[in-house]
This record gives structure tokens, sequence and C-alpha cells, in this order.
């Protein structure tokens, strides 16, 4: 591990050396290691998320928080320790500060890790599913903190769009109204997590990693690359979850949200354990799947983005 930024940031050897070399790097999220998946799954499918981006050529860059200090290229140590752990807190970017300041444990979020890649220059980072806007938020005004840092963090995010438990509609419109750009990948649908497609159109739609690379460095050269690049990657039809079965259990969820009286941060874990488990595991091995593949084109991008810009990672 090499220390950066008064010991409060820490980069991995290879993560290091790739940033150094302007070789491709991608950066990944931990939450979904220690608050996304049960365990030992969890750790398992976290080695499995790191082997995709290397089978498509760049360096996986998990990021977490380890006894305080910000680490980019967890080892497998600190892979265990985030999934393996109790009391993991789940880090935004306003806990950062606190969590390395009181020396905590914590897994980055959507939020966090974006902010991260980009104060280091890292262009790609792959997550399952973004935050958005809640669908009661016009009474909780509760809104993930995750578009409001896209806005200000220039890097290719590649998703499977929102989680489907969320406000699709208004979520469009935010990322609309902060400038965020959002591409389909290989669509002209937004698509909805577990569903292929939310029932949203896009504006836009690229084909192929280079032509993203291509949009990165337009940002760039045209001087307006302030905020993310939402690359929206749907599931194949074939591998959604069915969308009769999706239907029926977010019914049920959002009923029992109500009963429960679950509000703020609790209902997007709430929820998530409820199609877990009214699902019978089908909508976490399509989440599953959802990150790997997501993963693997994360990989792709940075690949075609080290040839646009050799040294911009440097």
């Amino acid at each position: 591990m090499r220390d950066e930024t008064d010991n409060q940031l820490v980069l991995g050897d290879e993560v290091a050396d790739a940033l150094r070399a302007g070789r491709p790097v991608v950066a990944l999220e931990s939450t979904i290691l220690s608050h996304g998946l049960p365990r030992p799954d969890n750790l398992r499918v976290g080695r499995e998320i790191e082997a995709a981006v290397r089978a498509a050529g760049a360096v996986p860059a998990t990021i977490g928080v380890l006894r305080g200090r910000v680490t980019v290229g967890l080892d497998a140590a600190g892979l265990e320790r985030l999934a393996l752990t109790d009391g993991v807190l789940k880090v935004s970017v306003r806990d950062l500060p606190v969590a390395a300041a009181l020396g905590a444990d914590g897994a980055t979020t959507v939020a966090s890790t974006a902010a991260i890649a980009a104060r280091l220059g890292i262009r790609v980072f792959a997550t399952g599913g973004l935050g958005g806007v809640h669908r009661d938020a016009q009474q909780t005004y509760d809104e993930s903190a995750d578009l409001a840092a896209l806005a200000r963090t220039p890097v290719a995010v590649v998703c499977a769009g929102v989680k489907s438990i969320l406000d699709v509609p208004a979520t469009l419109e935010r990322l609309e109204t902060l400038s965020v750009t959002v591409l389909g990948y290989g669509t002209d649908r937004f698509p909805g997590f577990y569903l292929s497609d939310s029932g949203y159109p896009l504006d836009w739609r690229v084909d192929s990693p280079a032509q993203v690379a291509a949009v990165l460095d337009a940002a760039r050269d045209l001087g307006i690359g302030t905020g993310a690049v939402v690359v929206a990657n749907p599931l194949p039809v074939d591998e959604q979850l069915d969308p009769a079965l999706h239907d029926r259990v977010l019914a049920e969820g959002l009923a029992a949200l109500e009963r429960d009286r679950v509000t703020g941060k609790d209902v997007t874990p709430y929820l998530l354990a409820h199609f877990h488990a009214a699902t019978e595991g089908q909508s976490l091995a399509v989440n599953v799947r959802i990150i790997l593949r997501n993963a693997e084109l994360a990989g792709r991008i940075a690949v075609a983005a080290s040839r646009y810009s050799p040294t911009l990672s440097a």
C-alpha cells in the first residue's frame, strides 16, 4: 500500500502503478460487499467482480475505509474485513471525513466511490444500480446523495439504471436538471435494474465502449466535463426478473413499508431484503448478474478510454 494525502488516502500497489502508467482502472464500490449481499456470498461475488474487470483488460480498484484510511484498491485482507466484519459503516461523501478522523471501517456508496475516483482521475466506475428520488419524495424530500454527487464528479458510471423501487421518472428528471448525461448502452430505453426496461425512453444511445470513451473525451475537450456520464446497461430480457413477479413483490413491499412505518435511509435495504425473501433468491441472482455484467463493460470502457487519452489517469 502507498500513502497519499497525509496518510488518509491509500493506494494499493497495483492501482498506484496502473494510474502512474496510464493503464485502465475501474473503480468499484464496497457497499455491495458489506450491505448489499448476504455472507459469505458477498466475498465470493466481490472477487468475481474484480475478476470481471481484469478479464476485460483493466485493473479493479475496490474502494473502502479501513480503520479510517480511505483505501483505493483493497487487497484480499481488506476485502475480507469489509465483507465479513460486523459494524462496517455505510459511508457516503459527507461521512468520509468523519470516518477518517474517527478511525472507522466503512464501505463506500455510489456517491463516495465516484467522488474518490474523480479525485484520483479514475475515469470509469461500475456499480449495480443508482440511488435516486424516492416514491414519496414530495412529502419526505428523500433523494439519494448519488444524484448530487454525479452532478459534480466527471466519471463514467456503468449501472443498470436506478433501482425499480424508486421513482424512476422523477429520478430521470433530476438527472436532467443536474446536467448528468445518460446514455443507453445498446438500448433506447432506461433500464429498471431488475427489469430490462423501466418503461421510460432515453435521448441518447451508444453501442460500443469506444463510443462511450469518445463522449468522455468530448466532454473534457469542450471544457464541460464537470459531471458524470451514466452508462445505463440493461440486462438481456431473458435474464431479467420476471416482470409479473417483480410488480407483485414491489406492490407488497410498498404496502409493508407503510404498515411498518419504514422511512428514510432504511427504505432501500428494507425493500431489497423483501425482494430477496419474496422471490426466494431470484432477485439476488439477478443482482449478481447485473454487477458482473456492469463490471465487465466498465473494464472495456476503461480500456477504450485509455486508448483515447493514455496519460489522463497518470
